[in-house]
């Protein structure tokens, strides 16, 4: 691959979520993309909102750029995908890891989708596979296939940087579960190494921050080399079968994320509602003793 620029990254914070979208920005042709959008979901009402995808909207269009992508790490579990109004509002092509796939074959069953929902990741516009090549205006963006969070989970490394989603957190932080269904913790400690094998000055942009005891502020970025030295979970020298039993034992004591139900079920779909009945109202289910 070819020597390309590195991006200009803008980050919107979510607090009630605890969630990072990533605005991703080619300043020499002013192509972007978003990466990991929010739609803003009050759970007690089941009522949404779109304040947080308009704040990215509007400095897309403030900035004169022109939306190429709209790209998901993979299908949150804590919050719903902005994916579709963006693309109403902007237009860009959609973009998943291809096992996306597993992920609706598994979570379809638990949520009786029946076989009018497909299977094959047709929602989504891409369906990227491991080592893709792609283009955000004049930079190159790469694919690595990171599970163990989900089986569906990718990393994007553009120029300097690398869109990480949750499989790293902040070194105080640690790392991503990997309980749900579909997930794996050795799996997951694999992913992790081929991230810490990205030069140390890589830049890694994550999905969320928790603000740890001790720490004040919220951070969503970090780069390689601290993520080796001090990650609590995964640091130098941490061993397979060693991250295996923390991870193990650590995800046994959570419990599951607020909004896990209307987030897959949703986000799976490309973030598209379940279709309106006939008077036009939208229900989604709630599937009991399955998750």
């Amino acid at each position: 691959m070819t020597q390309s620029p590195n991006p200009k990254v803008h980050s919107f914070f979510d607090e009630p979520t605890n969630a990072v979208s990533h605005l991703v920005v080619d300043e020499a042709t002013k192509s972007c993309a978003v990466i990991d959008s929010i739609l803003d979901y009050d759970a007690a009402a089941s009522h949404t909102d779109t304040h947080s995808a308009d704040a990215i909207i509007a400095h897309i269009r403030s900035s004169g750029l022109k939306l190429e992508w709209i790209l998901e790490t993979h299908v949150h579990a804590d919050h719903l995908s902005a994916a579709p109004y963006i693309q109403e509002k902007l237009g860009g092509k959609l973009g998943i890891g291809e096992n996306i796939s597993i992920v609706q074959d598994t979570f379809g069953k638990i949520f009786n989708e029946g076989s009018e929902f497909q299977r094959a990741g047709s929602q989504f516009d891409r369906l990227f596979k491991d080592g893709d090549i792609f283009k955000i205006g004049s930079l190159n963006a790469r694919v690595m296939h990171t599970p163990g969070h989900t089986p569906a989970y990718i990393t994007f490394v553009i120029g300097d940087t690398a869109f990480v989603g949750d499989t790293l957190f902040m070194p105080d932080y640690g790392t991503a579960r990997a309980d749900f269904p579909g997930g794996d913790a050795r799996q997951l400690y694999r992913s992790i190494q081929k991230v810490l094998a990205l030069p140390p000055q890589t830049r890694l942009f994550l999905c969320h921050d928790y603000k740890p005891s001790g720490r004040n502020e919220y951070v969503w970025e970090t780069t390689v080399a601290p993520e080796r030295q001090g990650n609590v979970h995964a640091h130098a020298g941490i061993g397979e079968d060693e991250f295996v039993k923390m991870r193990t034992e650590r995800d046994a004591t959570l419990g599951a994320p607020k909004l896990i139900i209307p987030s897959i079920q949703v986000n799976m779909n490309a973030g598209h509602f379940p279709a309106a009945d006939g008077q036009g109202n939208v229900f989604l289910k709630v599937p009991v003793n399955k998750l």
